[in-house]
């Protein structure tokens, strides 16, 4: 790739996920998930983290089982995306859909189909799918049963519905992606990893066992793909975003490194295939014990990913002396204080451009592996005129201010595969369930109550976007 411009065959597109568009939740033989029991609105918050009020309560609404309708509609809305020219389409694959309780012996055909009418749809309008294995989504029975992630037995179950997907579709699929923003099971433990955690539980042991088995079932995958077909690139996902110490003061620089550390420990064991010195010292000095065996050693150093792949909304800032109380969900479930130098969007998350630049070199000079942005993008209240349309400029600037950090990085020698800003299409936010807090080119008639009538609207930002990709990133 030469320095400074954007490859020819340089993947744009767009991404959403199963559990947050799909719906039909009932329907094709697929089982209850994590994403089905979780309500909307404020009292959805908590449930990411401390999830027991979610087995135990029947709400009003679930806003994940008709979400969008996209499991009845993909057809109209592969179409729209082709319209803007997409190049690539990031979504998951529904574990429920494919194992409906999670242990089965054999998937279920049916869902396996309505996958396979989905990427023939997508390679029909010349899209490259990319697809994430796991979702913030996996049956509800692995977690009534087992626990969730924190039980190994899991790591066998993620691994035969792993090598189904490769067996099943590895002529459709050249990309894939274990678990999407893996280090978010520390700080969603139910969203992330399924776990149902006491108040009176060791939270830290457990979350940590979580990820291991997490990070075992990924290096299973990925050997499991390259056995099944050597033409697969398989990577891991960050919930990324960088921390920025809040004064000059080494002991919050320090801070900073150490968060930063929170969240690269887990790409550092995918791409280098070891537990990195620092996690030990961690671990040490926390009384958290993780056994890991031989066996599992030689899984992780052999099952290291092709690609590192990240989300980045906003960056964080980190001091030694906590400034404020952040909400809980208020900044994606992670802690930050003010950034005095950033102006915030609708929803309190801080609009950062340059962010994406230094994100993009620092995982580069990192891992000095491919990187893929999957996820980016600006959650705002979107309005309809009365001639309907929709002037969504805020959108507009967010996205044009972050590809340009974008083609910056690659100037600086980042090799870059694509670019897929999150929710291309409205959907279910994930950290509150609400359809009002909207990401997409494409309007869907929906209310935070489910009222409408999922018609669907092209935005302002649906034709900018459309001449971005035409012209490969020249025209802004």
């Amino acid at each position: 790739m030469d320095i400074g411009k954007l490859p020819k065959d340089f993947l744009w597109g767009g991404a959403v996920s199963a559990g947050q568009c799909e719906g039909a939740y009932d329907e094709g033989g697929k089982g209850l998930s994590t994403a089905d029991v979780l309500p909307g609105g404020k009292q959805r918050i908590p449930l990411l983290q401390y999830a027991k009020p979610a087995l135990e309560t029947v709400y009003d609404y679930y806003p994940s089982h008709e979400g969008i309708d996209f499991y009845h509609r993909y057809k109209e809305d592969i179409a729209l995306l082709a319209e803007m020219g997409f190049k690539a389409f990031r979504t998951s694959i529904a574990w429920s859909r494919i194992f409906p309780k999670g242990d089965e012996e054999e998937p279920n055909e049916e869902g396996l189909k309505f996958y396979d009418d989905l990427l023939d749809e997508l390679i029909k309008h010349d899209m490259e799918p990319i697809i994430t294995i796991s979702h913030f989504e996996m049956p509800l029975h692995l977690v009534k049963e087992y626990g969730g992630w924190r039980s190994s037995k899991v790591v066998k179950f993620y691994e035969r519905y792993a090598k189904v997907l490769f067996e099943r579709y590895s002529r459709k699929v050249k990309y894939w992606i274990t678990f999407n923003e893996i280090n978010m099971t520390l700080h969603g433990p139910f969203v992330g990893g399924g776990l149902v955690i006491d108040k009176d539980e060791n939270r830290e042991q457990i979350v940590y066992e979580a990820v291991h088995n997490q990070l075992v079932a990924s290096a299973l995958a990925v050997i499991a793909a390259r056995e099944i077909d050597p033409e697969a690139k398989i990577g891991c996902m960050l919930a990324g975003g960088p921390y920025y110490p809040l004064t000059p003061n080494p002991e919050d620089v320090f801070k900073a490194m150490e968060m930063d550390r929170q969240n690269f420990f887990l790409a550092d064991v995918q791409a280098r295939g070891y537990y990195p010195s620092y996690m030990k010292r961690f671990f040490k000095e926390k009384n958290i014990k993780i056994d890991i065996t031989d066996e599992e050693k030689e899984i992780l150093e052999k099952g290291t990913v092709d690609f590192v792949s990240f989300s980045y909304y906003m960056s964080h800032v980190a001091s030694v002396k906590k400034q404020r109380e952040v909400a809980k969900g208020e900044l994606n479930l992670f802690e930050s204080e003010k950034n005095p130098y950033l102006e915030d969007s609708e929803w309190g998350w801080p609009i950062d451009p340059k962010g994406l630049r230094y994100t993009l070199n620092q995982l580069y000079d990192r891992y000095q592996k491919p990187l893929f942005i999957v996820e980016n993008g600006l959650g705002a209240v979107d309005k309809v005129e009365e001639d309907g349309t929709i002037n969504d400029d805020y959108r507009i600037n967010y996205l044009r201010a972050h590809i340009r950090e974008m083609i910056e990085a690659v100037e600086d020698g980042v090799e870059l595969i694509g670019y897929t800003p999150w929710g291309c299409i409205d959907l279910v936010s994930l950290s509150t369930g609400e359809m009002e807090k909207r990401y997409g080119f494409i309007y869907v008639d929906r209310d935070n109550e489910g009222r409408g009538s999922l018609k669907r609207i092209k935005k302002k930002s649906f034709y900018w976007y459309k001449n971005v990709i035409a012209t490969n990133g020249e025209e802004l």
